[in-house]
């Protein structure tokens, strides 16, 4: 099968950090499904990914962790899915990834494409769907209702680094799932109309001072003080504004990786600090891993519906290396909007 891979950790401007290779179709067993890829999005974990960890010696490494495609083949305990079945999925960073014509997968972390989108705009949507629900839903619990319920809570959500992939599909979960006000920051025009495309009730500007720009939203009487914050990147930077804005008892949840924080900060406010790492399940066979098969299950009926759109941004052509080369770049410049994504061998 074709496949795209590496042997050493290079740097994306060299032609051997992503190369097209030959590799052998596996066989499903167990609870794994043999998928078909057809589409696969890029996250900034794929660049992580292969900047840090180098290949086995002797072999090369096929990562990415986004994909829509087929079920070809199922092993003999799964129970959920069926040859032909179309599904989506992000994947265990522990085994081989989506760059890949075949791909095996755990069928308790995977879901059903909705209906309604292409297989590239699916493709866009599992990492960071499981990431923004269990950061939303999990760390953060804000109150869930029903879809369509235009009730208005009293939690206000300030959502840093909303125009990238998680932010995209956060502030569409929280506007569907809860009655939060969503406070989304964005510094260029092309981030500020995306997010407000998708939701956000107000956009405030990262590049400047955070407080002052919330305490005038307060003035003004058009939200109230900030409940929970998800900090999507830079949470070393606004650490301290985060522990300044929030309401005793408020929550952080954060999905990057600051150096260092000094968490005793947020002992007089009794704040709560969580991190969110969507590969926790399956890395670790938790117990509770079909919770990510229902909530993809959720989501893609929540699209089918027409409450949440796909986060797809820009579409980079079919998956060899050099395309993904391209979008490993486009995620390393740290501005691009929306989802990277690219389909067919």
């Amino acid at each position: 099968m074709k496949a795209i891979g590496y042997s050493e950790a290079l740097p994306i401007t060299d032609k051997n950090a992503l190369i097209d290779i030959e590799l052998p179709q596996p066989i499903a067993s167990g609870r794994d499904l043999l998928v078909r890829v057809k589409a696969v999005a890029v996250n900034p974990v794929d660049y992580k990914i292969r900047q840090n960890v180098p290949a086995e010696d002797g072999k090369y490494k096929v990562i990415g962790w986004d994909a829509a495609g087929e079920v070809v083949a199922v092993g003999e305990a799964v129970t959920g899915f069926k040859p032909g079945d179309q599904v989506f999925y992000a994947g265990d960073l522990t085994r081989s990834g989506t760059n890949a014509e075949f791909q095996l997968v755990d069928e308790r972390i995977v879901g059903h494409k909705p209906q309604s989108l292409s297989d590239s705009e699916a493709a866009a949507l599992p990492l960071t769907t499981i990431t923004a629900w269990e950061l939303l839903f999990e760390h953060l619990q804000l109150k869930r209702q029903s879809p369509g319920d235009r009730g208005k809570s009293n939690e206000v959500v300030l959502v840093v680094g909303a125009a990238g992939g998680v932010g995209s599909i956060l502030i569409q979960l929280a506007k569907t799932l809860t009655g939060a006000t969503v406070i989304a920051t964005a510094s260029r025009e092309a981030s500020r109309n995306w997010v407000q495309a998708l939701g956000a009730d107000f956009v405030v500007d990262h590049r400047q001072p955070l407080k002052p720009q919330i305490d005038a939203l307060m003035a003004e009487g058009q939200i109230g003080a900030v409940t929970h914050v998800a900090s999507l990147n830079a949470t070393e930077q606004y650490f301290d504004s985060y522990v300044d804005m929030l309401v005793p008892f408020g929550r952080i949840a954060l999905i990057d990786d600051p150096a260092s924080l000094d968490v005793m900060k947020i002992k007089p406010k009794s704040l709560s600090l969580h991190v969110e790492f969507m590969f926790a399940r399956s890395m670790h066979q938790a117990a509770d891993m079909n919770a990510q098969h229902e909530l993809l299950e959720q989501v893609a009926n929540l699209v089918d519906q027409g409450y949440i759109r796909t986060t797809a941004g820009k579409h980079l052509g079919t998956i060899n290396a050099e395309n993904l080369r391209a979008a490993h770049a486009e995620l390393e410049s740290g501005r691009a909007v929306g989802k990277v994504v690219l389909e067919g061998f």
